[in-house]
């Protein structure tokens, strides 16, 4: 039970990683008018992962202002991501795999 808690948190916490790095993505593909907004499947997509990915983004955003016009919070974001990942989920979860068996 222990392994597979361990596992739900991180394939999460990797899919956040991904949605950001995707949102990003998409931003600068909409601002140099690759893609167009008016796109109704590209307008979804880009909706859901701005619903997804501000959560996290905002708080550090408001810290942190766009830096010549460049917004560095989500490298930021999946730096700490990425420590947690790598660092803190096992820290928390061995105990509990360990007493969990």
């Amino acid at each position: 039970m222990g392994q597979f808690l361990y596992f739900l948190v991180q394939t999460l916490l990797e899919l956040l990683v991904w949605a950001i790095i995707i949102s990003a993505v998409l931003s600068w593909l909409v601002a140099f008018d690759v893609i167009n907004l008016r796109n109704r499947f590209v307008y979804s997509v880009s909706r859901f992962l701005d619903a997804v990915t501000s959560p996290v983004l905002r708080p550090v955003q408001r810290i942190i202002p766009p830096l010549g016009g460049v917004d560095i919070s989500p490298i930021i974001v999946i730096l700490v991501l990425q420590g947690a990942i790598r660092y803190l989920l096992p820290m928390i979860f061995n105990p509990l795999i360990s007493l969990m068996g």
